[in-house]
């Protein structure tokens, strides 16, 4: 079995990145500090401390398990044939190019998906339970995957299926009208998924009147902020964690507030909260995030139309056949070190527009002490890592680490 350049090169990919996790997993857990952290002292017990430290290590030892399984499971896959093992299959079963993609891609997506389902079911009903978070019932776990699978065949499957037609129809200007039909495709469903997908999986109730929804509309309308929805999320559904988000653009722009965030802080924290979500908005990094998200689409069509039917790509998978969808697999591995770096980029300037939103949320609201207790509540409340260690977070961390956050909002005065 001859290994060429293109196997050597996501061979090594694969093999290094899954070393720096280990490296960053190893210097995350040794960086664990015995003492808390003066500025927690208020809000956390040693006992709940202690909790935190314990759980972001049987969570990082998870982590590790999984992954080493799910790359044994890959290259154990890869080098037994089984790509081209599956491809012959879906190919003796039809010769239209498009059932042979969906075939090709649901199977591979099921039988992961199938694999991981004890991963799923542990992490659920074992860890997450053991530390408290854990509310899902195993009606509610059951029902959450069906009703993926379901979203998948009637939403993912057309797209797969256009995808797929695009790519094979227009030539050397299929990467165009691909990233074209995947752009619309993604705003379509910015203004789809507030009102029709994500209630399959949960219920948003719009906020009671009261103290809080006048507190935070009068924040919205001094800041000049167009607030029509705002929603409470049955969060505690599934789990004991607390969270609040922004979605959709325009008029069906929408933030919602897990009820177990309003369970467990003041109005004032609550506002300080949304005026951090209003400060994404105001300051224009959703729709830097859109662009920067289109335009390294369009990159990656174009540079994906160069390899899609370059054969030493598929020989390095061992397969026959060149094809759409065995080529949209290998593409999207090859390019994976690229993503990586991409990957690591973005985050560096997530967490920058973190510190930006951070700070437009004390500057509007005039409550520095606010937005600190909650970034507090929400860390001991989801048993965050108080001191992760620098490489973990510039390697995975799309925030800031809660104590840079607080020491940031200090220095506002």
């Amino acid at each position: 079995m001859d290994i060429n350049i293109y196997a050597w090169i996501i061979l090594l990919t694969i093999l290094i990145s899954t070393a720096l996790d280990f490296i960053a997993d190893y210097l995350n857990i040794k960086n664990l500090k015995a003492d808390l952290p003066e500025e927690f002292a208020d809000v956390y017990s040693e006992e709940k401390y202690e909790k935190s430290q314990e759980y972001l290590k049987e969570r990082t030892r998870f982590g590790l398990i999984s992954s080493l399984f799910s790359l044994a499971l890959l290259l154990t896959f890869w080098f037994l044939g089984g790509f081209n093992y599956a491809d012959l299959l879906v190919r003796s079963y039809t010769d239209n190019y498009i059932y042979q993609g969906l075939l090709y891609m649901a199977g591979l997506i099921a039988g992961q998906s199938i694999l991981g389902i004890p991963f799923s079911i542990y992490s659920t009903f074992v860890i997450e339970e053991k530390y408290g978070f854990n509310k899902t019932t195993p009606t509610t776990f059951i029902m959450d995957r069906v009703k993926s699978i379901l979203l998948g065949a009637v939403i993912g499957l057309p797209i797969l299926a256009g995808l797929l037609y695009m790519l094979h129809s227009f030539g050397d200007m299929s990467w165009l009208y691909g990233w074209i039909g995947l752009t619309v495709i993604s705003f379509a469903l910015q203004f789809v998924a507030p009102r029709w997908i994500m209630p399959l999986f949960n219920k948003f109730t719009p906020l009671d009147d009261g103290e809080l929804k006048d507190a935070i509309f009068d924040y919205a309308g001094k800041v000049d902020y167009s607030l029509k929805h705002l929603f409470v999320m049955d969060g505690s559904k599934r789990s004991a964690k607390s969270n609040a988000f922004f979605t959709g653009f325009g008029k069906n722009k929408r933030i919602a507030l897990f009820d177990t965030l309003i369970e467990k802080h003041t109005t004032g924290e609550l506002v300080a909260i949304l005026a951090h979500e209003i400060g994404h908005f105001k300051k224009k990094h959703i729709i830097k995030s859109m662009v920067i998200s289109v335009l390294h689409t369009g990159v990656l069509f174009y540079i994906m139309s160069l390899f899609l039917n370059h054969k030493p790509l598929f020989e390095a998978f061992f397969v026959d056949n060149i094809g759409l969808h065995t080529g949209l697999i290998f593409f999207s591995m090859l390019f994976s070190p690229i993503e990586n770096v991409l990957s690591v980029i973005m985050n560096v300037f997530s967490r920058k527009n973190e510190y930006e939103a951070d700070r437009y949320a004390v500057e509007t609201t005039g409550k520095q002490d606010d937005m600190i207790n909650a970034l507090k509540k929400l860390s001991e409340h989801n048993l965050s890592n108080l001191t992760p260690h620098k490489f973990f977070v510039f390697m995975n961390y799309s925030h800031p680490p809660v104590l840079e956050r607080i020491r940031a909002i200090r220095s506002i005065g």
